[in-house]
């Protein structure tokens, strides 16, 4: 499930934004990518997962960020698979995604 706000509505970083949610952040050892993690419970899944991009909207010249998150259920299977159980939407998402949202300054600069 994707969000895209502008980053006015942010009070600092991304990054500490996110950490402030109660996200960690982590690299993939296998990839080198960095994103965020918030668990659920005391073990590493089911975890949100989250990435995060930075753009400029071509249209109005706003500076954008756009987070994207999953739910991480388990871990990959196996050795070397890349896949696991994760969940893009549903009700668990969209609430984690409203918490998000809730956590920003209001839209004023659109």
């Amino acid at each position: 499930m994707k969000l895209v706000v502008n980053t006015k509505q942010l009070t600092e970083t991304p990054e500490l934004w996110l950490r402030r949610a109660g996200y960690a952040y982590i690299v993939d050892r296998a990839s080198n990518q960095a994103s965020f993690v918030r668990r659920l419970t005391r073990d590493f899944y089911p975890r949100f997962h989250l990435y995060w991009e930075a753009k400029t909207d071509q249209a109005t010249q706003t500076e954008q960020i756009i987070f994207n998150l999953h739910l991480d259920q388990k871990r990959p299977g196996y050795q070397g698979q890349n896949r696991h159980n994760a969940e893009y939407d549903g009700e668990v998402v969209a609430r984690e995604m409203a918490r998000l949202q809730s956590l920003l300054l209001p839209d004023f600069f659109n």
